[in-house]
């Protein structure tokens, strides 16, 4: 895969991607000893999708989340501080303890929320499209959503939307081929779910979601599309969680040899191959990095737990419904 790109962004999104893959491995630890309320959905193994879409994003461009976000959030700019005190439902935390592991949200950065709503997503990114497009600010807003979200009727009104309006909006499908327990195949008729953009009268790609590189490449198209006003993209990452749905839980119903051949194309050492390759990193270097990230998600740990709870005076304070 090509790239023009130079090689501190390259380290820039390696470090990224380790950062969201420590902090999956964190958050999937304390789930387990009952130290985070609620279901976490780990990123892990999808991590080369958030990072090279977002790599393209500016400040004022959003994005629309799902509940498989903390990927997303991370490499938009999240704070890992804050994102694990929400987890922990402490005040110091993103929406103040009270949107957890499945509704974490920025505005600032561009966050407009996780969303526990399978589907719940496009039509918020739409939203956004249409008023970046409506006030002339250039922004693009970009859709992530799951392969199981596709089946969904928002999913496909917002597209129809968004083409009809050519709207600055590029929709990432991360098919990691299971919905919660049910295999990709038999939950739709089609297996290449870029076609049906075709529907939609708009471009339709399927890239190698576990190459950060080649996703960067077609996101950066998808993106500068939506920016110079020709309209939508839908963007199909192939890739594969590498977690059960929820946690590190025991049980995971994916064929063992399907998860270990998914494991052994690892977004992470496919970077690091091409960085090795092109005497960017060793690995010794890459070693390094992942310390310092290890110790910088041990802080944000130690932030978080320190955090108070939300005072019970709060309860209805920044509730809409």
């Amino acid at each position: 895969m090509t790239t023009d790109l130079d090689s501190e962004q390259l380290l820039y999104m390696f470090r990224t991607m380790v950062t969201i893959r420590e902090f999956e491995e964190a958050a999937g630890r304390m789930a387990e000893q009952a130290r985070i309320p609620g279901a976490v959905h780990l990123y892990a193994g999808e991590e080369a999708v958030a990072v090279g879409v977002c790599s393209h994003l500016e400040a004022t461009d959003t994005i629309a989340s799902t509940h498989r976000g903390h990927g997303h959030c991370i490499a938009k700019g999240g704070d890992v501080k804050l994102m694990l005190a929400e987890l922990l439902g402490k005040s110091s935390g993103y929406c103040r303890g009270k949107g957890g592991s499945m509704h974490i949200a920025d505005l600032d950065l561009g966050i407009l929320g996780a969303n526990g709503i399978v589907g719940g997503g496009p039509p918020i990114a739409v939203g956004a499209a249409f008023a970046a497009q409506y006030q002339g600010t250039g922004g693009v807003s970009v859709c992530f959503s799951g392969d199981g979200s596709t089946n969904e009727g928002t999913w496909h009104e917002s597209l129809n939307f968004a083409a009809l309006f050519d709207l600055p909006a590029v929709f990432v499908i991360e098919n990691n081929h299971w919905g919660e327990f049910t295999p990709q195949e038999k939950q739709g008729s089609i297996t290449q779910l870029s076609d049906r953009a075709a529907a939609y009268g708009i471009p339709g790609f399927t890239v190698d979601g576990q190459d950060v590189l080649a996703v960067h490449q077609a996101a950066g198209e998808a993106v500068a599309r939506a920016r110079t006003g020709n309209g939508p993209t839908l963007l199909e990452c192939d890739t594969y969680r590498f977690y059960n749905h929820t946690g590190r839980s025991e049980g995971d119903p994916r064929p063992e040899e399907e998860r270990a051949a998914w494991r052994e194309r690892d977004p992470l050492t496919i970077l690091c191959g091409v960085l090795e390759e092109r005497a960017i990193l060793s690995g010794e270097s890459a070693d390094r990095i992942t310390e310092e990230v290890q110790r910088e998600i041990e802080e944000a740990i130690t932030f978080a737990e320190e955090a108070p709870y939300p005072e019970l005076s709060e309860l209805l304070t920044d509730i809409y419904s």
